[in-house]
């Protein structure tokens, strides 16, 4: 009865812990380090904004990382008009991160998700982690990341309900059709 009632626990544990989200579903709240090094909690961050847009990407100092995490840094003006606050997630640890938005002077949080628990909470497939060497200021680093999480990008609303999912997501017009989105609802 003993291993009965545990494997009860761990299967309902494991289903929680798991889950993924659908469109309409409310997000269950997480937490995570941010590119500062501080605790970012979602409940907490959905008081701030009418909507919430919540992107991965695979890692930090890539190309079409790059090129996605400038985009919503120049279009902060048009996603504040919708009522959007962004934050970026990937597999790189919170220094790396934090490299990452001081040498592209990012103007939005960057989440660190190593274990990739927030990505399995929204079902984002991942792959190993890696490492790769970057010159940043001169200096080369190595920079590792425990997961590579795939380019998916969501919106929450102001409950926390999930009301739009991307899994087809393009680098550069990611910003753009986040935008566009949010636009057609005001």
């Amino acid at each position: 009865m003993k291993n009965i009632f545990t494997l009860f626990v761990l299967f309902f544990a494991a289903n929680l812990t798991f889950s993924q989200v659908d469109l309409g579903d409310k997000v269950p709240n997480f937490n995570a380090l941010d590119q500062d090094g501080s605790k970012w909690v979602l409940k907490k961050q959905l008081k701030t904004a009418d909507y919430l847009v919540i992107y991965f990407y695979p890692a930090a100092f890539t190309g079409g990382c790059t090129k996605q995490a400038c985009s919503y840094r120049d279009q902060k003006g048009d996603l504040a008009k919708v009522g959007a606050q962004v934050v970026g997630v990937s597999g790189d640890k919170p220094e790396t991160l934090g490299l990452f938005a001081l040498e592209h002077q990012l103007n939005f949080t960057l989440l660190a998700d190593e274990s990739g628990e927030i990505a399995t909470l929204f079902d984002v497939p991942q792959n190993d982690g890696g490492t790769i060497n970057r010159e940043i200021k001169g200096k080369a680093l190595d920079l590792i990341r425990g997961t590579t999480i795939q380019r998916w990008t969501f919106i929450l609303d102001k409950k926390g309900n999930l009301i739009y999912k991307d899994t087809e997501v393009s680098a550069a017009e990611d910003s753009n059709k986040v935008i566009d989105f949010l636009a057609s609802l005001q």
